[in-house]
C-alpha cells in the first residue's frame, strides 16, 4: 500500500510541477514582482498534495525566530522534501542551486526569471565569486538565500560534512543567518522512491548575527543545527508510529 501511494504521490507531484510551469509559462514574459506568489504556491501545493496521497504532513516550529530583511537559511538536508517545503516559510527566497538545473527546459527558465543563484561547482574561486555577488544583490533586495550548508543530501545519523560556501556568504554579506534542523530523511530518504506517512519536524533555530569570527560561526552553526536534527530523528525515532527507516540510525552511519 505504501509503494502505491508513493508511486501516485510521485506521478502527481512531477504532473503538477509541469502542468504548473506549462500553465504559468505567460507569467515569465512579465516583472519578476508579479510572480514573486508562484515559487509558494508550488510549495504549498506540493506539500498538501504530499499530505493527501502518502499521509505526511509537517510541524514548523520556531516561525517566531525568522528575522525580517534580507538574511541568510541554512538548512540540513536530508530529502527533496526541504527543496520546496521550506519556501512558504519566506516572502522572497532564493535558492543557491547546481548550475546544471539551470539548462533544464522550462524548469531553467523559471530559475532565471525568478533569479535562484546558480553555481559551478566545479570551479570553486570561480563560483564563490559568482555566489557572493548574486547573494549579495538578493540581500540588498531583502531576500532570503538558502543554502544548504552540505551540498548534497545526507542520510540520519550520517556524518556532518559541512562546505565553505556558507562561510563565505556570512563573512561577506554580515547578515544574519538561520539555521534549521529537520528530520525529513525518515520520511523520504535520500534516492527512493518511497515516501512513508508521519510528520516531518522543523525546526527554526534563533538566527546567528554578524560579528563572528569564521571558525566560531562554523562550529556555532554546526553544532545548533546538528543538535536540533538529532533531537527531531529522536522525537521520530520514540514516537507512537516511527518510520521504518529509523533502523537506519541502529547501524553505523556511511562515510
Amino acid at each position: 500500500m505504501i509503494f502505491l501511494r508513493s508511486t501516485l504521490f510521485q506521478i502527481l507531484f512531477y504532473g503538477l510541477t509541469f502542468f504548473y510551469m506549462l500553465a504559468l509559462s505567460p507569467m515569465l514574459l512579465l516583472p519578476r514582482r508579479w510572480g514573486v506568489w508562484i515559487i509558494p504556491f508550488w510549495g504549498v501545493s506540493c506539500l498538501v498534495l504530499m499530505r493527501l496521497t502518502v499521509g505526511l504532513k509537517v510541524e514548523f516550529r520556531g516561525k517566531e525566530n525568522i528575522p525580517e530583511g534580507g538574511f541568510i537559511v541554512a538548512s540540513k538536508h536530508q530529502s527533496s522534501w526541504e527543496t520546496f517545503a521550506l519556501i512558504p516559510l519566506f516572502q522572497d527566497p532564493t535558492y543557491i542551486m547546481k548550475q546544471e538545473l539551470r539548462w533544464w527546459p522550462l524548469f531553467g527558465w523559471y530559475i532565471t526569471k525568478f533569479r535562484q543563484i546558480p553555481i559551478n561547482r566545479g570551479k570553486r574561486s570561480v563560483a564563490l565569486a559568482a555566489m557572493g555577488k548574486a547573494a549579495a544583490e538578493a540581500i540588498d533586495e531583502n531576500r532570503e538565500i538558502l543554502i544548504f550548508p552540505e551540498g548534497t543530501r545526507r542520510k540520519p545519523g550520517a556524518e556532518p560534512k559541512y562546505k565553505y560556501g556558507v562561510l563565505h556568504l556570512y563573512n561577506q554579506l554580515q547578515c544574519p543567518v538561520l539555521p534549521i534542523g529537520l528530520n525529513s530523511g525518515l520520511y523520504w530518504p535520500r534516492s527512493s522512491w518511497i515516501v512513508y506517512p508521519g510528520t516531518v519536524l522543523v525546526e527554526i533555530l534563533p538566527p546567528i548575527m554578524p560579528g563572528l569570527g569564521t571558525d566560531e560561526f562554523r562550529n556555532v552553526m554546526v553544532e545548533q543545527i546538528e543538535t536540533s536534527t538529532a533531537r527531531l530523528v529522536e522525537e521520530a525515532r520514540v514516537s507512537d508510529n516511527p518510520p521504518p527507516t529509523v533502523k537506519w540510525l541502529d547501524v553505523p552511519a556511511e562515510s
